[in-house]
């Protein structure tokens, strides 16, 4: 078989289960194209070694007929996720030479699986970004170009997790989802994200921004694909007080491609001034397409939305400061040259001013500033109880009957790196004005590729679900897949 690296979960899983292929040469592809793609800056720690070991050990399971889920599917991994003697540095200068001691749960579960780790994935510092432009390491670059050659944001935070799935360094990749962090870069590189109900997936092990936000999920080539990875991804945790005793369905028997009598809802607050032209007729479409397939198409009205931007950017924030105490110098990481006389107080002022990039430390003292005695109730508490008033206007929709929400993913295909730089922040924030909601209310949501704008850049359409109903929402997102025909793909150039 050649071209093994753009190979899907599902398929590959086939091919090693037939014998025509065998995981180890699976990761040598996939080695092999990461390095050809030094270009995209996808991958920041690379681990042949232990690829190549955890290949040769799930080429055993196979041919002793222990294979499960994921058994030899070579993957990619956020810089967020703690991986056992491997540098875990969520991007930042702060977190250089800190290598764990342990395993994220996620992660440990991926390798239960037979799971194979082909290293570590660029993102945004912290997780705080929409265009993976604050990572320590640089920028990750989009495998796909502007009609003029410049060269396009992949998308933040997971932007190496997108650019490395579009590109097909690898089968899939994991990403983490705070404010659209997973659907987002999915939209702007062409691929599949799913974002899980909070609390489906543990978030032990993963280097905290804002931790009632914070949820894992797969990032893949096809939904199928998605249900493969979350079912391997997903558990429950004791050591996450926050994971729900839940059990993990067959999320891909759940995909029946049968969606007769559901209701999708259209939410008439999402239509924004100035939308473009071409997103709004994408998401016309993607209406059509479900009720082709037998949906019924309704009006709904989540009238807190536009409170939702400034509210996450409350409560984000807030969470991220106090999380992000724990960087001090003193236990691990960076720890600041001092000068004759400095204290300790001086250690910490001097690491954190030179381990926090710009974006990092921007968010942690509004953090801090809306938390302080004076502003906890004007900011912090008005945004939590915004966040309620949110969830429940989708808790309305779906006790109406609604079984989906069908959204745009982006108000915009993927923009040029560098064009935002000079720009108010609020405008990169603008970004998440799509896919914020989801978080806020913990549901899940899932973007997938349905088409290309003018330049002939991707463009996602968002489907957010009921709670823990992530079967439901990735067999109604299979139906939308199947009917956009979606299979564009990049020009090599890297």
């Amino acid at each position: 078989m050649s071209d093994l690296n753009k190979l899907t979960i599902a398929g590959a899983r086939d091919a090693l289960t037939k014998g025509e292929t065998t995981s180890v040469e699976l990761t040598d592809a996939c080695l092999t194209a990461i390095e050809a793609a030094g270009a995209l800056n996808a991958f920041v720690h690379k681990t042949p070694e232990i690829a190549r070991d955890m290949a040769r050990a799930a080429d055993q399971r196979i041919k002793a007929g222990d294979a499960a889920a994921m058994t030899g599917i070579p993957l990619g991994i956020k810089d967020l996720f703690c991986t056992k003697g491997v540098a875990s540095q969520a991007a930042s200068n702060i977190l250089s030479g800190f290598r764990p001691e342990y395993e994220s749960t996620v992660t440990q579960n991926l390798w239960d699986a037979g799971a194979v780790m082909l290293g570590k994935l660029n993102m945004d510092e912290f997780a705080m970004g929409s265009s993976n432009e604050t990572s320590t390491y640089g920028n990750a670059v989009n495998p796909w170009k502007a009609a003029n050659g410049a060269a396009l944001t992949p998308g933040g935070s997971s932007g190496g997790s997108s650019s490395a799935v579009a590109a097909d360094l690898c089968l899939a990749a994991t990403g983490t989802d705070t404010g659209g962090s997973i659907r987002q870069p999915a939209a702007f590189t062409g691929i599949v994200g799913l974002k899980p109900t909070y609390g489906r997936v543990s978030r032990w092990g993963t280097i905290a921004f804002a931790s009632s936000l914070d949820q894992a999920g797969p990032m893949t080539k096809t939904v199928r694909d998605a249900a493969i990875m979350l079912g391997a991804m997903a558990s429950v945790d004791d050591k996450d007080s926050t994971s729900a005793d839940i059990p993990v369905p067959d999320f891909e028997a759940a995909l029946t491609g049968d969606i007769r009598g559901k209701q999708i809802g259209i939410p008439r607050e999402y239509r924004m001034d100035g939308m473009p032209a071409e997103i709004d007729a994408l998401w016309k479409q993607g209406a059509a397409m479900l009720r082709d397939a037998g949906a019924e198409i309704v009006d709904i009205s989540l009238p807190h939305t536009k409170y939702a931007l400034p509210a996450y950017y409350v409560i984000a924030p807030a969470e991220a400061s106090s999380n992000l105490a724990r960087y001090d110098g003193v236990r691990y990481g960076l720890r600041a040259r001092l000068g004759q006389g400095d204290g300790i107080t001086d250690m910490y002022e001097k690491t954190r001013a030179e381990g926090f990039g710009p974006e990092v430390q921007r968010r942690v003292m509004i953090g801090t500033y809306v938390l302080s005695a004076g502003f906890y109730d004007a900011y912090y508490n008005r945004a939590r109880k915004v966040r309620a008033l949110i969830k429940r206007d989708f808790d309305q929709a779906y006790a109406a009957g609604v079984d989906a929400i069908l959204t745009p993913a982006t108000p915009s295909a993927a923009f040029p790196l560098g064009s935002m730089a000079d720009a108010d922040p609020v405008e990169m924030y603008l970004n998440d004005v799509f896919t914020v909601t989801v978080n806020l209310a913990g549901l899940p949501g899932i973007s997938v590729p349905v088409g290309q704008d003018g330049q002939g850049l991707p463009l996602g359409l968002q489907l957010i679900g009921r709670p823990f109903e992530e079967g439901d929402l990735l067999n109604i997102a299979s139906v939308v897949e199947s009917a956009a025909g979606f299979v564009a793909k990049p020009e090599r150039w890297w």
